[in-house]
């Protein structure tokens, strides 16, 4: 299977984790290949660990990645799940991480995936097909509390009430199916232009999508993983397309840099926390002009980059701060 797919921020994902002393490398979204392949180039001596829940982007990067033989492994599994694959292989720590988090253009201009609002499709959006929640059961049981709070958290849409209150009622009258009726809803419930000049459609598919597959939650907890699995000096790598997930790669890494979380109050250290990864990039990295001229989908990427620190004992209690 070869699928074409063009990676984002290729130049500065090689500049911040292929470094001369990598060995060992996780692609915990590993998609069709582009970013791991790039690495594996620029790191002849390195072996690749590559995951993805979704069966068809790991058929693809098998086909993109064949040039490396056994220096790669890749495994269906999703990022969360980063540890259990890393100890599999039996290693005990990683040199780099990267993780690209979001669906890839191939897997929205596939309409039978149901991903997107522009192609009519099954109302599917599975990442792995192998699970049983779909946005199909989403929208035809979820209450519209649940679904108003879904929209509004997950898709950040201001209509959220109105947009869960339409789809409630029309789901009385015959179930949701597809993603072309559930869009025209949305146009005409949210208006044909959106906020900021996005499509209508854009919040609430994107919140679908995220509560369909758990995304925010997968990322909270590859994130934490990340600290045991990263050896010191190790780099951690994500690449973020929309607020929410950038929001939270960003509040981790600022959090893991931190010495003390005392309340302010405090006149000594009680929580005796150590910093264990240490920021490469106080903004986000984002794509050059051209690499957006040539790719727009970079347009809205961001790159966070941190390194872990050494181990450190705990500090002890009532230390000054």
């Amino acid at each position: 299977m070869t699928v074409s797919h063009q990676p984002v921020l290729v130049k500065e994902v090689l500049e911040h984790l292929a470094g001369p002393s990598v060995r060992r490398v996780v692609d915990g979204t590993v998609g069709f290949g582009g970013h791991a392949g790039a690495l594996l180039r620029r790191l002849p001596e390195a072996e690749l660990l590559g995951l993805d829940r979704d069966a068809d982007a790991l058929a693809a990067a098998a086909v993109a990645l064949a040039e490396f033989g056994p220096r790669v492994h890749l495994q269906r599994h999703a990022f969360a799940e980063m540890a259990e694959a890393v100890h599999g292989l039996g290693w005990d720590r990683v040199d780099a991480i990267l993780l690209d988090i979001g669906v890839s253009s191939p897997q929205i201009d596939t309409a039978s995936r149901g991903f997107s609002f522009r192609q009519d499709g099954p109302l599917d959006m599975r990442m792995d097909r192998r699970q049983r929640l779909t946005a199909s059961e989403v929208v035809n049981t979820w209450s519209e509390a649940d679904l108003a709070r879904v929209f509004r958290e997950f898709g950040e849409e201001p209509k959220a009430r109105l947009v869960a209150r339409a789809v409630v009622a029309r789901r009385e009258e015959r179930p949701w199916s597809r993603t072309g009726e559930l869009a025209e809803l949305i146009n005409a419930v949210v208006g044909r232009h959106g906020q900021r000049g996005l499509p209508p459609a854009t919040r609430c598919f994107q919140a679908l999508r995220l509560a369909v597959n758990d995304e925010l939650g997968q990322l909270e907890r590859v994130l934490e993983a990340s600290l045991d699995l990263l050896a010191p000096g190790g780099r951690l790598a994500v690449i973020a397309f929309h607020s929410l997930e950038d929001r939270i790669v960003k509040q981790f890494m600022r959090h893991e840099a931190l010495t003390c979380v005392c309340p302010p109050g405090c006149p000594v250290c009680i929580c005796g926390k150590v910093a264990r990864l240490r920021p490469l990039n106080r903004k986000p990295i984002e794509a050059t002009a051209e690499e957006v001229q040539n790719n727009p989908r970079a347009g809205s990427a961001r790159l966070r980059v941190a390194e872990r620190l050494p181990e450190a004992a705990p500090r002890p209690a009532g230390q000054p701060r």
